[in-house]
């Protein structure tokens, strides 16, 4: 019953949601015409406001390339060796299909709140490995199922250390990267938001539904079976011999090890400094990508073996390279004209202290289906929350949490991320968002429940 629920819910978003850069171009179109209805800007101002280099569509560039660093590094991490071989280990543990779409749950949700990237690739090794592992062993389950509880770290990756809302308000530096420029505001440390009681209990929460819920989804019997692995074809030998000197640099971890020794001797005065806090305290997405970019380092190996998983999860970066642009132009409109002062007034206005936070995490999981990325997100309705927090009185650090909670429990309606996770398992969109919509139900229960009381 809860799986045909979910999938009618998942069908209707099938059927109506075109793709995501078409969105942002009619998002566009869409803040243009708001612009000039409701407040005094005229299109000259408005076409100078979207192409301004300062609030414009450039202004996301820097921003951009750190959350393409977030996904590649969490691929390579993910696609390494070691990584892959604690997966495959793990996979041979379940003896039910239910336990194992519980395990792929908490291993794709718990390494999601580390590392979003991370999270992402991990889950999807570790469902395809899992449902072959099951298939072997002619143990009954439903490789959609477990497919699906493979994507579960982009359901609480928001509240981890990879989150981009808590992130891009930690530093001076990072609030002027995004937020139109004047806006006044002061760094607030992650210890208020990813490290605060309440996003303790709230993705703490999500970490405990998560798995308990996809066991209950999977089918006792019957079901569709994850494909069995394909035979290893024999290895050919390559044709052409290498260079002694590109295989000593390239084949060997000389490189790789005098990388990570310098970023190493950074991450040591980072998180261990003489006098003063670590640094896990003050996170910037440009430090967890230096940290996960070592680990990368160290477990591939060679440079041989790291630009390879750099090369592979590069293709995941095409939605931000040329999304993130638009976003800033939208955001650089909607400042510009004074349209975010006027909807940050309207929200605040139909909100108290003890509804605000709900109602931003719902409207931030709507504005999610239309811009499928917690960092355009961020660049877009961020302006608005800081506005309507300061405005009705709520904590800052608690409303920004709440976007962050909004954006990603709509991720499960929204397979826009997902693309990375089906290619590797080889299953569909549609055969999962049924699934996802039912925990997404109850982690929304969860979260505004935590919100409205706490």
């Amino acid at each position: 019953m809860l799986a045909r629920i979910g999938d009618r819910i998942s069908a209707f978003f099938r059927a109506t949601a075109p793709d995501p850069f078409v969105i942002a171009v009619l998002l566009t179109a869409l803040t243009f015409v708001l612009a000039l209805v409701r407040t005094d800007a005229s299109p000259g101002d408005l076409v100078a406001a979207w192409s301004s280099p300062g609030d414009g569509v450039w202004k996301f560039l820097a921003f951009s390339m750190q959350m393409c660093l977030i996904l590649v590094t969490g691929h390579v991490l993910a696609s390494s060796k070691p990584v892959s071989f604690i997966l495959g280990r793990l996979a041979e543990l379940p003896r039910t299909g239910a336990q194992a779409a519980a395990m792929v749950a908490i291993i794709a949700a718990a390494l999601g709140t580390l590392n979003w990237g991370l999270g992402l690739i991990a889950g999807a090794i570790i469902a395809r490995d899992t449902g072959r592992s099951l298939t072997k062993r002619n143990i009954e389950h439903h490789y959609p199922v477990l497919v699906a509880a493979g994507y579960l770290g982009l359901m609480v990756w928001h509240g981890g250390f990879s989150g981009t809302a808590p992130l891009k308000i930690s530093t001076e530096a990072e609030i002027a990267s995004v937020l139109p420029s004047g806006t006044e505001l002061d760094p607030i440390s992650i210890g208020q938001t990813i490290l605060s009681p309440m996003n303790m209990l709230v993705t703490g929460g999500l970490l405990v539904i998560c798995p308990i819920v996809m066991a209950l989804l999977m089918p006792k019997t019957g079901g569709q079976r994850a494909p069995a692995a394909p035979d290893e074809q024999p290895i050919e030998e390559a044709t052409d011999i290498k260079p002694l000197l590109p295989k000593l640099l390239e084949d060997t971890p000389i490189v790789n090890v005098l990388l990570a020794v310098l970023i190493g001797a950074w991450a040591i005065g980072f998180y261990f400094p003489e006098n003063k806090p670590s640094g896990l305290t003050r996170l910037t997405p440009n430090d967890v990508n230096l940290t996960v970019l070592m680990l990368g380092l160290i477990l591939h190996g060679t440079p041989r073996s790291f630009i390879n998983a750099v090369e592979e999860g590069a293709r995941g970066c095409a939605g931000i390279i040329i999304q993130f642009p638009l976003y800033a132009g939208i955001m650089g409109m909607m400042h510009s004209s004074g349209l975010t002062s006027q909807i940050a007034e309207l929200f605040a206005g139909a909100a108290n202290e003890r509804t605000l936070a709900p109602l931003t995490c719902v409207s931030a999981g709507i504005v999610n289906l239309f811009v499928p990325s917690g960092g355009g997100q961020w660049g877009v309705q961020g302006p608005i929350v800081v506005e309507s927090a300061l405005a009705s009185g709520v904590p800052l650090p608690k409303a920004i949490m709440a976007l962050a909670y909004g954006d990603q429990l709509t991720n499960m309606l929204q397979p826009f991320w997902a693309l990375p996770l089906l290619a590797i398992t080889g299953a569909k969109a549609r055969e999962i968002v049924g699934y996802t919509a039912i925990v997404m139900i109850f982690g929304l229960i969860w979260t505004l429940g935590c919100l409205f009381l706490l």
